[in-house]
């Protein structure tokens, strides 16, 4: 019997709380580099009355991604995408981080936008960190926007000499991802399907707890603490956003990306967090 199918990326708290919010009744397949923590995510999902199956796939490589996609059409269309996957600044070095978060994730919507099934959804998950960088050229936005995918990493102002540190390789990546939503939204109308981003500021995660215990913990503990919100956000908040994209409720809303952060960015431009 076929399912409708949804894949997820990055068997992360964003991803599952996603997964859980809209995952009743699909297929949900369910990938990530790191196959045991996958595989836990399954099976708390499985025993809450999902279909959930754990794959190991590495976003950074286009041959592994297009095997989650035919995983999930072992057992029907896909019509949704969650894209979770990714590293952060305190994870990765420069490479790492343009590779995943900037190659991977362009692939991703690519590939997953070439099956995609008329009515279908996609949300990828960005960062409040591409809203805070200095501005780029327009030519610099266009080709984030739509420079062929294998030749992304090799723009100038995308080779490590031109990338500070960490940060700001984050931030380019994350400035991409919602450049290539609005470029790839347009591939997925021609299907029926919608595409849109999220941006979080600071969310409860693994990930986040790993940022506050790095080399910027004070950073992000005075971004939080300093934001209209005055707290961190939730994945479960992340859900609510991704219910709306992924929805009838927002079947006018394709090639958005949605600023989820408390605040936090219109502190750093016009309140207390002004640099």
């Amino acid at each position: 019997m076929k399912k409708t199918v949804m894949i997820v990326t990055g068997a992360g708290q964003i991803s599952m709380a996603i997964a859980r919010r809209l995952g009743f009744g699909k297929k949900i397949v369910l990938g990530d580099k790191n196959l045991k923590n996958c595989e836990t995510v399954a099976r708390i999902m499985t025993d809450a009355g999902f279909d959930a199956e754990a794959v190991e796939m590495d976003i950074s490589d286009r041959a592994s991604i297009k095997a989650l996609i035919a995983k999930g059409q072992e057992y029907g269309e896909i019509k949704y995408l969650v894209n979770g996957a990714g590293v952060s600044p305190s994870q990765a070095p420069i490479e790492a981080i343009l590779k995943v978060d900037l190659y991977g994730t362009a692939v991703l919507l690519e590939e997953v936008g070439r099956v995609i099934a008329e009515g279908g959804a996609g949300v990828t998950i960005s960062s409040q960190s591409g809203w805070r960088m200095p501005q780029l050229t327009p030519e610099q936005d266009r080709q984030l926007a739509t420079t062929p995918t294998e030749e992304l990493l090799s723009l100038d102002f995308l080779q490590p000499e031109n990338i500070r540190d960490t940060l700001h390789a984050y931030q380019l990546a994350k400035r991409c991802n919602e450049k290539r939503v609005m470029y790839e939204c347009i591939r997925w109308g021609e299907r029926g399907a919608r595409l849109n981003a999220i941006a979080p500021g600071i969310i409860v995660t693994p990930l986040a707890i790993d940022e506050f215990n790095g080399p910027r913990g004070d950073f992000y503990k005075n971004m939080f603490s300093k934001c209209p919100a005055g707290r961190p956000g939730t994945a479960d908040e992340m859900a609510n956003i991704a219910e709306l994209f992924m929805s009838d409720a927002g079947s006018f809303i394709t090639g958005s990306t949605f600023l989820a952060d408390g605040g936090a960015t219109a502190s750093y431009f016009y309140g207390p967090l002004q640099p």
